[in-house]
């Protein structure tokens, strides 16, 4: 039986200026770390027949280390499967993904998507997309010549999230990410060694906007959803750990009020 952790979030920081956007409903998956055994392939497939049962889902965003270990057999075999989903989906890239010296730089993992997906166009590991009248920003905080679990959003990076988010001001918008900025609760054995480099300047960038509803992330495993300043910063657990589960993550805006967001934890079983 499919179990059932839903919060409320309430967002707050939007200003009456902005533009009226319409509900919308979508899926986190994080840290799958596909391999190719039968035990991991039947997880993932039975985590894409659970979400294809859904309604209403706008896009699936699987938010890094999708696969275990760089090797371009287990991202192959996640473009086979992800290509099952009956709605879009965007990748974020994790520490657990790239390793430029074993020939799986950022570049060749994209290339792969864009292989075998023609609606997958991405050539760069930070991009952006519109649905209805959010917008919606993949940020890249991974390394790929010495990967690790230490977070790292580069300078340039975060100059192009700040001019984005200046251009489309009126926007309410969401960010995915692998690497959190802020830490819920119980993440704390992981402190020391998962932590993001220099988060405080990626954080003082943002208090410069009020129209970023969220940032959603993975890395700890962990499931939690802290606000500072206005912004809800949402951890989700890894898909590979028990209880297997995704995050469904609903926004609701009423005319004249600000967006609302409800996020519910999904547990699914294996299916045989």
């Amino acid at each position: 039986m499919k179990k059932f952790i839903i919060s409320l979030l309430a967002a707050f920081l939007l200003t009456c200026t902005q533009v009226f956007a319409e509900n919308i409903k979508f899926i986190q998956v994080t840290d799958l770390h596909l391999t190719d055994s039968e035990y991991s392939t039947k997880l993932f497939e039975s985590a894409i027949e659970d979400i294809n049962s859904l309604s209403d889902v706008s896009f699936v965003v699987f938010t890094g280390d999708n696969i275990d270990y760089p090797k371009e057999i287990y991202l192959k075999h996640f473009i086979e499967i992800v290509g099952k989903l009956n709605v879009p989906y965007y990748i974020v890239i994790g520490n657990h993904d790239v390793y430029k010296s074993q020939n799986m730089s950022k570049a060749r993992y994209l290339e792969l998507f864009r292989k075998k997906n023609l609606f997958f166009t991405q050539r760069k590991p930070n991009y952006k997309f519109k649905k209805k009248d959010f917008m919606f920003y993949i940020v890249d905080g991974a390394k790929e010549v010495i990967p690790g679990p230490v977070g790292y959003f580069r300078k340039d990076t975060l100059a192009w999230l700040d001019k984005q988010l200046t251009k489309n001001s009126k926007n309410p918008s969401v960010i995915f990410q692998h690497y959190p900025l802020v830490y819920p609760e119980g993440a704390e054995k992981r402190l020391k060694t998962h932590k993001t480099y220099k988060a405080e300047e990626y954080l003082e960038m943002l208090d410069k906007h009020n129209n970023v509803l969220a940032i959603v992330s993975g890395h700890l495993h962990t499931n939690g959803e802290i606000m500072r300043d206005g912004v809800y910063h949402i951890s989700t657990p890894s898909m590979a750990n028990l209880p297997h589960s995704y995050k469904i993550i609903d926004i609701v805006t009423t005319k004249e009020f600000s967006p609302i967001i409800y996020t519910q934890l999904r547990e699914f079983e294996i299916k045989d």
